[in-house]
């Protein structure tokens, strides 16, 4: 059944907190985040003015940020920030996630103000101090994400996300299966060309949004998306932080969810 909306009803689990929707297909759960992300920056612009959204970059956020072109949303009272940067890219590399902002965020959008992490600061750590004095400036409205398909959320990689940080930025050391997926996806030609450190929100800065939405396409992160649901919770799987967060809700295609054969662990 449709929701008059273009996409069909989902399925719908739940994991701890965490809710989960399952879409037929990529577009569809691009459609259903987009429209609900423009509710949730709606309800705020009509409650205080403003809103303030952090957005994931990358292959995943494509449907989603395709579909929220067709939505009502108040850009000008938008402050939208992204979630990580290389260390030492150029901002107009291909892969630099301000340049990903800028074309598929800024240019078209127009938000009020954009924020960005400078990824080609001489001093790492004082570019996290600055971006991290920007979020604690208000509160943040949303945060759109995604899973790496090794489960880290933005950069916190495994066994070393620390669900307590005090800290709302830091300087992470990429493991190599993020590497590898950075290759996978087309934006490096190998390894040795991606960067080794990043600047990234801390899990804490991500899960203090008011409303979190992840949004998970295609089966190479199937996997990602079964441990999120199933593994203890614990830095081992950053992604699994989710399942505490009621405010936070996961977006699947088909292909993501085909590996949740045990929807139901708290």
């Amino acid at each position: 059944m449709s929701d008059g909306r273009g996409t069909r009803s989902p399925m719908q689990i739940r994991a701890g907190e965490l809710e989960l929707g399952i879409y037929p297909t990529s577009a569809e759960m691009g459609v259903a985040a987009a429209r609900d992300a423009a509710e949730a920056l709606r309800s705020a612009v009509a409650g205080r003015g403003a809103a303030r959204v952090v957005l994931a970059t990358g292959n995943s956020q494509f449907p989603f940020v395709d579909a929220l072109a067709g939505e009502d949303v108040p850009w000008d009272r938008v402050t939208a920030f992204h979630m990580d940067e290389y260390v030492g890219l150029p901002g107009d590399h291909p892969a630099s996630f301000r340049r990903w902002i800028r074309e598929r965020i800024e240019v078209p959008f127009r938000p009020a103000r954009v924020e960005y992490i400078d990824g080609g600061a001489a001093d790492p750590k004082a570019e996290c101090a600055r971006y991290e004095a920007l979020l604690r400036e208000g509160p943040l409205d949303l945060a759109c994400m995604g899973i790496g398909e090794n489960g880290h959320l933005a950069f916190n990689e495994p066994g070393d996300a620390d669900f307590d940080d005090e800290r709302l930025v830091r300087v992470i050391t990429l493991q190599e299966r993020s590497r590898s997926q950075q290759v996978g996806e087309g934006h490096f030609p190998d390894e040795r060309s991606v960067p080794e450190q990043a600047l990234t929100l801390t899990i804490p800065a991500l899960v203090s949004a008011r409303r979190v939405q992840v949004c998970v396409p295609e089966r190479r992160k199937a996997a990602a998306v079964a441990a999120t649901v199933n593994a203890e919770i614990s830095p081992d799987c950053p992604a699994t932080v989710l399942r505490r967060c009621r405010h936070a809700r996961v977006y699947l295609d088909a292909e993501a969810a085909a590996g949740l054969d045990r929807p139901d662990r708290a």
